[in-house]
């Protein structure tokens, strides 16, 4: 078994499907785009193939709990990719940088401990080679209502 899955299910995880095109978009743009040894992983939002799993805003319809809940969930949808694109996620040899998007109120200001929640998982499967740059952003608003969305670039194998 891949060790980042072992310790996947050691941590009582389990991937979702993988997230597919939304309905009514043509698939023009890639999940992961692959340039030399990086891979550029796409937007994911907390989903288990097409169904959402959280929708709201942090700081009105979220406590900052939740969204770091919903955050983990896209840490599991953007692992369900990985390992879509590249068969293990063992090839995922570092995690470079991670950009986390919260959907939240104009006063909200713990964007960061929101996206702990996708950077926390990372670290506990990947160790120090999860360790990452990482920018965590307020927005007004998120496709489809989501609560948080998070893209990455990875190092691979």
């Amino acid at each position: 078994m891949d060790p980042i899955e072992r310790r996947l299910s050691e941590l009582g995880a389990a991937l979702p499907a993988p997230i597919a095109a939304p309905p009514g978009v043509a698939l023009q743009l890639r999940f992961v785009t692959v340039a030399g040894s990086s891979a550029y992983l796409s937007g994911h939002g907390p989903a288990d193939g097409p169904r959402r799993l959280a929708r709201g805003k942090v700081g009105a319809d979220l406590t900052v709990e939740q969204g770091r809940a919903a955050a983990r969930q896209c840490a599991l949808a953007a692992l369900a990719t990985l390992k879509r694109e590249f068969g293990e996620l063992a090839r995922v040899r570092r995690w470079i940088k991670v950009t986390g998007y919260v959907n939240c109120t104009p006063d909200f200001e713990q964007t960061p401990a929101v996206v702990n929640g996708f950077s926390d998982l990372i670290i506990d499967l990947w160790g120090d080679a999860g360790r990452h740059a990482r920018s965590a952003v307020g927005v007004r608003a998120l496709p489809f209502a989501v609560p948080v969305e998070v893209e990455a670039v990875v190092e691979i194998a």
